[in-house]
């Protein structure tokens, strides 16, 4: 039987890990062919371990397992040049986007906390969703077949969390500001039929989260840690939940959803 994506091509940045992996998979198994670009190296103010080029091998392999087809760069959402070289690789290769999924993103929280964090967090969680929009929507106005845009936002991007370093400051900004985009870039695209909308996560068992920087980031600061407990009985959830949340954004079940932000948080939003 085929998939609810089936002949359909999504753009995926993160996508050597976490979340952006699980959604490529995810959306593979329903059909879909991928174009998976992430940075694959370190920015030196993030303090836990970024992705690496075996990691995005890694989602290849599992996205041809499915028997799909996949199309993976090394691509740094900031450099808006290289990201629209992957972009245009990629869909000439697989075919016109349909679905653009804007993953990709850092958390630079640190015990030594720097200035730098603010901009480098600003850099990658806004601009690089700025980017990763601008570079797909021409081809996606120009094919004149509607699509869905899905940010990747936060609970950050809905409360005020995330203490007051730089790093931490910078990151709810970033997650606050993409809601922002989003709701401008759903009602300046929905003329062609391009649905926007943001998903905002709880935590999410992920290396970005699941990492000992960011423990010890956590139990340096009792009260935010308390602070980021969940109202169903769950510390976190799993990626494959944030992926099935897209899977209804991007798919005809959602084709007059737009303008939404859907928190994903075990409740963690109406708790606070």
């Amino acid at each position: 039987m085929a998939g609810i994506l089936e002949g359909k091509v999504a753009f995926i940045t993160g996508a050597a890990r976490g979340q952006g992996r699980s959604h490529a998979i995810r959306l593979a198994q329903e059909g879909a062919d991928i174009v998976a670009v992430d940075i694959c190296s370190q920015i030196e103010t993030v303090g836990y371990p970024m992705s690496t080029p075996d990691d995005l091998k890694e989602t290849v392999s599992a996205v041809e397992a499915l028997d799909r087809r996949i199309f993976a760069a090394q691509a740094d959402v900031r450099d808006r040049e290289t990201l629209q070289k992957a972009f245009d690789e990629g869909t000439a290769q697989l075919g016109p986007v349909d679905i653009v999924l804007a993953n990709a993103g850092i958390a630079p929280l640190s015990l030594e906390p720097s200035p730098q964090e603010w901009y480098d967090v600003l850099d990658v969680n806004l601009t690089g969703v700025y980017n990763t929009v601008e570079v797909a929507k021409p081809s996606m106005i120009e094919g004149g077949r509607g699509g869905a845009i899905v940010i990747t936002s936060s609970t950050a991007g809905i409360n005020g969390i995330g203490g007051d370093t730089p790093g931490g400051l910078g990151y709810t900004a970033s997650k606050h500001g993409v809601v922002g985009l989003m709701r401008s870039y759903a009602n300046t695209l929905a003329p062609h039929s391009i649905r926007v909308n943001t998903v905002h996560p709880t935590g999410v068992d992920t290396p970005m989260i699941v990492n000992e920087v960011m423990q010890q980031f956590l139990e340096q600061d009792p009260q935010m840690g308390q602070g980021m407990a969940n109202a169903l009985p769950v510390p976190m959830i799993e990626a494959v939940d944030i992926s099935n949340a897209i899977l209804f954004l991007a798919s005809d079940a959602g084709r007059y959803v737009t303008g939404v932000t859907l928190p994903v948080d075990a409740g963690f939003t109406n708790k606070r």
